[in-house]
């Protein structure tokens, strides 16, 4: 049975739109050795530490908790903000063209990233395509990450348009089954062949 049609897309940006990956950036400050070596360490977690930014957090606060925290962790962190384009590897392949085709076809796009706001910047200067989404819920500015629901709520009061009437398309599971639970239609992203096929099924020309 085909699936409804939803009124909008709501697209995460990173490892959806666009390829992130946080070691050129660290392995710019410290090397590919040590960049490795932070990123697999039992007694920092990197990206626990990122979501915090992500949630509203101030760089400079974590960096300095960090030079308290975990000394010899320091350089290694305060290399990612330094050299944070290094992470923004390009656009995922196939993805952005999936958001042209809806776009030319007159279908509402929208955004719904965990990204510091601090750093998000980065990414309308860089990747032409976000200029397609009519706009972009930037977790840290609204200071709640996902996959805590009033993140989604956001996005739904910005855009007007209900939940249960929107499509969102995330790579992480833990968020894909928070807009579910909320009423979105929620589609697991694994690649734009597979993200195409999905639409397709629920009626939108891509």
């Amino acid at each position: 049975m085909p699936r409804r049609t939803p009124a909008a897309v709501v697209f995460d940006l990173g490892n959806v739109l666009i390829d992130w990956d946080p070691y050129p950036a660290i392995a710019a400050g410290v090397g590919p050795d040590e960049a490795r070596r932070f990123l697999a360490a039992e007694d920092f977690d990197f990206m626990a530490w990122n979501l915090v930014q992500d949630a509203g957090g101030r760089w400079a606060d974590a960096e300095d908790a960090v030079r308290r925290s975990h000394p010899h962790w320091a350089e290694h962190a305060l290399a990612y903000r330094a050299h944070f384009t290094e992470s923004l590897l390009g656009e995922v392949p196939g993805t952005a063209d999936v958001v042209r085709d809806l776009h030319a076809a007159g279908v509402p796009l929208l955004g719904l990233t965990n990204w510091s706001d601090e750093l998000y910047p980065h990414a309308p200067e860089r990747f032409e395509v976000l200029a397609l989404l009519d706009d972009v819920v930037v977790s840290g500015t609204e200071k709640v990450a996902k996959p805590d629901a009033r993140v989604f709520e956001i996005v739904a009061e910005r855009s007007g348009i209900p939940l249960d009437r929107l499509a969102f398309v995330d790579d992480k599971q833990a968020n894909v089954d928070a807009a579910a639970a909320l009423g979105m239609d929620a589609i697991l992203f694994t690649d734009a062949r597979s993200l195409r096929d999905e639409l397709h099924a629920r009626g939108l020309s891509v």
